[in-house]
């Protein structure tokens, strides 16, 4: 009888799917659907759901984000719809935009990926997150290229300053705009070459991100730069990456953003043809299962939001496992074989 309750109340969830995507706050079934890896888009959806609305409500914080997938006739199909407009802190996320832009001027010849730009020691952001800081002698002449690599591989704050020498905050904030990105702008200071990361809403960096992929946005070339860095099994595993092997790791490009209690990741989930499935934004911040002070101080994987997305990231990629992508486009990367030197 118990199965048949399961089964009974995941045939509901699912074909309640059919019409909205449930927040948060809808009520939860008794029980978890046990369809780990489901057939068809519906069921794909519900579970992805279903599990959305579990963690969050563990985790506690404030949530803003969009899911969606592709189903096998190409149709982009919303999972999760919490709160997605909310204007948000993006922190790192944005430095996806970011390199957006900087792309954008490269599509237009107006700068080169070969370009150089001068690593001085006034340019340095000696703490924080990234690879440049740790020097300690500087000079280098770093092409625009590593720039963007270290920007998004490894989220390197002071990349975000060489970005500016190329790309000013306020051409920045423009490129976006013309693009349709009205919310996801950076915020200028005195010099114009530098800006803090800014805002956006989980719609929009969604819709960033889906259009990237759909190559709306840059020429191939750049859009699979992006894609590979994202990708690459050396970025962030913190979060929607966890608890998956270096072939599925390599399956997601992702991109996350921390700063005092907040918590947000965003990407792009392929299949085994390397095809587009799912996208997602996620943001949270405020106050999280436990105590305060030690979640804001807690940028590691312990973290209730980042627990809450791993487990979340583990069932994106389960939910959409079985499901083919009805997307033309195909990104694959060269496959990862590790040397020993040599």
């Amino acid at each position: 009888m118990a199965t048949i309750r399961r089964r009974a109340a995941f045939g509901l969830a699912a074909a309640a799917m059919l019409g909205t995507t449930a927040s948060p706050a809808a009520a939860e079934p008794a029980e978890t659907p046990e369809d780990v890896t489901p057939p068809d888009a519906v069921r794909a959806r519900a579970r992805i759901s279903f599990v959305y609305r579990r963690e969050t409500r563990r985790a506690r914080g404030t949530w803003s984000s969009h899911v969606s997938i592709v189903d096998p006739d190409g149709r982009v199909i919303p999972a999760v719809d919490d709160n997605a407009d909310a204007v948000v802190n993006a922190q790192s996320v944005n430095k996806i935009a970011v390199a957006v832009a900087v792309l954008d001027k490269v599509d237009r010849g107006l700068i080169e990926l070969d370009q150089k730009v001068a690593l001085t020691p006034e340019i340095i952001i000696k703490d924080g997150d990234g690879i440049f800081r740790l020097h300690k002698v500087y000079g280098d002449q770093i092409t625009v290229a590593a720039a963007l690599a270290a920007l998004l591989l490894v989220s390197d704050d002071t990349a975000v300053r060489l970005c500016g020498l190329v790309c000013p905050a306020a051409e920045l904030n423009e490129i976006l705009r013309a693009k349709g990105f009205v919310h996801t702008q950076v915020i200028p200071v005195a010099n114009p070459n530098r800006f803090y990361l800014g805002k956006t809403t989980a719609r929009e960096t969604h819709s960033l991100l889906e259009q990237l992929v759909a190559g709306k946005l840059l020429s191939a070339d750049s859009t699979a730069f992006i894609l590979d860095v994202l990708r690459s099994k050396d970025g962030y595993i913190d979060g929607v990456r966890r608890t998956m092997s270096t072939a599925e790791r390599e399956r997601v490009a992702t991109k996350a953003g921390w700063l005092n209690s907040d918590r947000h990741e965003a990407g792009v989930i392929f299949d085994g043809n390397a095809k587009p499935m799912l996208t997602y934004a996620v943001f949270a911040t405020g106050a999280f299962t436990g105590d305060a002070a030690a979640n804001d101080a807690n940028f590691g994987g312990t973290h209730p939001a980042l627990e809450a997305r791993a487990r979340m990231g583990r069932a994106m990629l389960d939910a959409v496992s079985r499901l083919h992508s009805g997307s033309a486009r195909s990104y694959r990367m060269r496959a990862y074989v590790p040397v020993n030197g040599g």
